[in-house]
């Protein structure tokens, strides 16, 4: 049958709250204009993010009455240990309460001022904790990447002569580590090609470089290699996921987008060394090496979430999910970051709302948009995320796993064709308010006025 359904089926449901536009706007006025300022119960569908929103599964449910809540020795930390080690094959497994806060342990242990960090793109707590360090964070994009409207197999991939021509430039000293985001949350959820790990393990091996893999979302993009990449289709995803692990020196992991967990993450490293100075940081900042700032019951639900997400039937189901999102608001005319990524489709509003000016942030003004017309909240990834270091202008709908129905994804294409329409319309937005850093979290706005 040509029929996708959702592999699973609902055993208990959670009521959403209706309001009309006109609370909305009172709402909007109260919060500064900033979504992430919003009460929940005021969302009608959440897109502000895939992390930490999943639905967990009866058997992730399970093993939540397993949990072992020792401060020492967690029986639930071993039981994690043994699903991440079959998996990535690393060493030492270090956990955190989110991915974050991996990164937050490697950069300070690893990264010093003066030193750069390149990624195909870094996302904004992964800059924001290499430049609390003094460190630079480097986006190494392919080229073919700022054109939002190609169609590339891998669109993710970072760009290899760049690489090279980086580490020449400034020096392998200088250079603690190179990250590859997989997929590359920031350039629309493209993935990046086996192909192109291997063949930045091949410059960082040469240059006696660490290479790391962020890989909250690993799953997806061991899906996207199944479909895209020549010789890979007869191999399970778990088969793909290893060989993209086994290529790289550590990884950080946010245990809250592909393990379905609504909180944790872990930092995996084969140095022992490092290991013992991040084990360290963590215990004077996140707890315990054995639990690291989660309950064990947490522990044990990223477990089963790890191997869960790497079911054919669930990544199948979830990338043609999104993929019809995307294709039916591309085919009625809005523009988005082709192809389709895996967890979310990004708007591109710089070219839906050209009346708009980057310096007046046209993805928020249509993040705005979206809440006040449909209750929809998403989050803008341009300008206000990135300052001057914004490639594109977008704005992302991410979509819970195992959330939300079809029914919920149709309303929601006809809410986007909806606000399309009047697209002329809108008007940007100012900061009135922003702190020094991650300034989208709290900044405050405001509207600077739209047609009638």
């Amino acid at each position: 049958m040509k029929t996708i359904i959702e592999p699973f089926r609902i055993k208990s449901v959670e009521p959403l709250t209706r309001t009309t536009p006109e609370q909305r706007e009172i709402l909007l006025q109260q919060t500064g204009y900033n979504l992430f300022q919003l009460r929940a119960g005021d969302v009608l569908l959440d897109l502000l993010t895939d992390s930490g929103t999943s639905a967990m599964s009866t058997e992730q449910w399970a093993a939540v009455m397993r949990g072992d809540e020792s401060y020492a020795g967690s029986e639930s930390f071993f039981r994690l240990k043994s699903v991440v080690n079959g998996l990535t094959r690393f060493r030492h497994v270090i956990p955190t309460h989110q991915g974050r806060a991996a990164e937050r342990i490697l950069f300070s242990v690893l990264c010093k001022p003066g030193h750069i960090v390149p990624n195909n793109t870094h996302f904004d707590t992964t800059r924001a904790n290499i430049e609390f360090t003094g460190a630079r964070a480097i986006d190494l994009p392919i080229p073919e990447a700022t054109d939002t409207q190609a169609c590339l197999p891998f669109k993710g991939n970072i760009d290899i002569a760049a690489l090279e021509k980086l580490i020449v430039r400034e020096g392998a000293a200088q250079i603690p580590l190179v990250m590859i985001t997989v997929t590359n949350n920031s350039s629309g959820g493209q993935p990046v090609s086996l192909a192109n790990i291997r063949a930045a393990r091949e410059v960082t091996q040469r240059h006696g470089i660490p290479l790391y893999l962020d890989a909250c979302r690993f799953a997806e993009n061991a899906w996207f290699i199944k479909q895209r990449e020549p010789g890979y289709a007869d191999k399970t995803p778990r088969e793909i996921a290893c060989e993209m692990f086994s290529l790289a020196d550590g990884c950080t992991f946010s245990a809250k987008k592909d393990a379905f967990a609504n909180i944790g993450g872990f930092l995996c490293t084969n140095d022992n060394s490092l290991a013992e100075q991040e084990m360290n940081l963590l215990i004077l900042t996140e707890g315990f090496p054995t639990y690291g700032g989660l309950a064990g019951r947490d522990l044990d639900a990223i477990a089963v979430g790890l191997e869960e997400v790497l079911q054919p039937e669930y990544l199948e189901y979830r990338i043609a999910s999104t993929g019809y999102l995307g294709r039916h608001i591309a085919t009625g005319g809005v523009p988005i970051v082709e192809p389709p990524g895996g967890h979310a489709i990004y708007i591109d509003a710089g070219k839906m709302l050209p009346q708009i000016p980057k310096h007046q942030f046209p993805g928020q003004a249509l993040a705005i948009a979206l809440y006040r017309h449909a209750g929809v909240r998403s989050v803008e990834i341009g300008s206000v995320m990135f300052g001057e270091a914004a490639r594109h202008e977008l704005l992302r709908l991410a979509i819970p796993r195992r959330v939300y129905t079809q029914s919920h994804i149709d309303y929601l294409i006809e809410a986007i064709l909806e606000v399309n329409e009047r697209k002329n319309d809108l008007r940007g937005v100012e900061i009135v308010e922003e702190p020094p850093f991650l300034r989208h979290f709290s900044a405050t706005f405001r509207p600077l006025g739209e047609s009638e």
